[in-house]
């Protein structure tokens, strides 16, 4: 049993914490709330109070009647002298809230965690309970940010999670989705509960939520645009061994994959990832396969890629891997040098246009460097048969690998449109906007023979 320290600060998106107050103490966790003033006019200090079954404070000037302490959830017969609801003997003096719940903590959760909180976290302001205990907390931080897309993708806002990020901080990336704002889409929904929950226990260094905590939350998905749609997303970059601990491989993150997934999940899609040595945490509400080779990923997008609708292929796919990898590991041994051959892997993505059904929608993205990337991008968007290509030059050192921008060109037989520099989540969305337009255009179409591809 964990001790979890969740500060709420003021927004819409308070009410998801209390799922993550019940998914954790359902778990076995102990909890404890801290609220900002603006905070209460969410979700009140009552309902925390009867989840947690402790006190919810707000203000460093509060006496906290279980001072500091975090209940018990073990139910086991107390020792003569223990407190009887929280299972320890309860400190002789007044402690300072801030100072004792942050060090009784094993993980402080702030979530959801507003611009203005994150603002404060990151330039170390400490000016009510929250932020207090935030300067006090030696434990691990986990961040939920939520807020209006144009918040999260201010420089400012930016900025301060990137400190945060440098100091140590588990930033648990919003969802795509419908806003607080009527009618507003885009980026800064908070995540799934089960998520942060997840994020919690992998700071902590435990296992994983139990699935069952998490399907509550991810598995209903709500009704969007794309509701009905299969779209299988590829992430991440394939490593081809050399020997039983070296490998050949790339720089690929699988972030941008992991915002098309999020993306095309906020808009209702039933998604699939085929995550090629992804270190991130999977989305929530997305079907999730990993693989590590080009081959282990062209057998399980030849597996899943009848069935689907669209065809993401964001994954950095190797181009050639050694052609007789060594069964144990390479020694040294006084050798000048190693000569490994290379051999050339199939082209998945061109493999599976030609087995594509009429209504199928394919993707391809291609990592170019320099200034032919677009003209490279051209020839493969009529070479492979697909219906577009998204280019981006990783020559930049701030867009593309690694990163949390992108800058990108999106290109299709009808011309080319650029994306400038954005969060890979403004920019996937980009991505699926220019999706919905081909497929719209596809539907107007008489209909086309499947299977022919590389004649599109």
């Amino acid at each position: 049993m964990s001790k979890i320290l969740l500060g709420v600060s003021g927004g819409i998106a308070a009410y998801k914490a209390l799922e993550l107050v019940r998914l954790a103490t359902a778990a076995g966790h102990s909890v404890r709330v801290v609220q900002t003033p603006t905070s209460r006019r969410f979700v009140g200090a009552a309902s925390f109070e009867a989840l947690t079954g402790a006190p919810v404070l707000v203000s460093e000037f509060e006496r906290d009647p279980s001072r500091g302490a975090f209940p018990d959830r073990s139910r086991e017969t107390l020792a003569s002298g223990e407190n009887p609801r929280f299972g320890q003997p309860l400190p002789a003096h007044e402690p300072l809230s801030h100072l004792e719940l942050a060090a009784g903590a094993d993980v402080y959760a702030i979530a959801p965690a507003t611009a203005n909180t994150i603002a404060k976290l990151a330039n170390g302001l400490a000016d009510n309970l929250l932020s207090s205990c935030a300067l006090a907390a030696r434990c691990p931080l986990v961040i939920g940010p939520a807020m209006n897309d144009r918040m999260y993708e201010h420089p400012a806002t930016k900025a301060n999670l990137k400190t945060l990020r440098a100091r140590g901080a588990h930033i648990v990336e919003p969802d795509v989705g419908r806003l607080a704002s009527y009618g507003e889409h885009g980026i800064g929904r908070l995540a799934d509960p089960a998520r942060i929950l997840r994020a919690c226990e992998a700071a902590l260094g435990g296992a994983p939520a139990p699935v069952e905590a998490a399907s509550d939350a991810t598995q209903e998905g709500e009704k969007g645009p794309w509701s009905g749609l299969r779209v299988l997303v590829t992430a991440g970059g394939t490593r081809e061994p050399i020997d039983s601990v070296r490998f050949v491989g790339n720089s690929s993150s699988g972030r941008m994959g992991l915002a098309l997934a999020m993306a095309a999940r906020g808009r209702g899609a039933e998604v699939t990832v085929i995550a090629a040595n992804v270190a991130l945490p999977a989305p929530a509400g997305v079907a999730w396969r990993e693989v590590r080779t080009a081959a282990e990923l062209r057998e399980a997008c030849t597996l899943e890629f009848p069935a689907a609708d669209v065809l993401l292929m964001a994954a950095a796919v190797a181009d050639f891997r050694p052609a007789t990898p060594a069964a144990g590991k390479i020694k040294k041994d006084g050798r000048e040098g190693l000569s490994v051959e290379l051999e050339p892997t199939v082209d998945v993505i061109s493999e599976l246009a030609t087995h594509r059904r009429a209504d199928q929608t394919l993707i391809g993205f291609a990592a170019e460097h320099g200034e032919r990337a677009l003209e490279q991008g051209r020839a493969k968007l009529a070479g492979k048969g697909l219906d577009a290509v998204v280019v981006n030059d990783v020559s930049r050192p701030d867009i593309g690998f690694e990163v949390d921008d992108n800058e990108v060109t999106i290109v299709t037989a009808a011309g080319e449109r650029h994306v400038p520099r954005a969060a890979k989540a403004r920019v996937a969305e980009a991505i699926l906007d220019a999706v919905e337009r081909l497929r719209a255009e596809e539907r107007e179409r008489p209909p086309r023979t499947a299977g022919l591809g590389a004649s599109r």
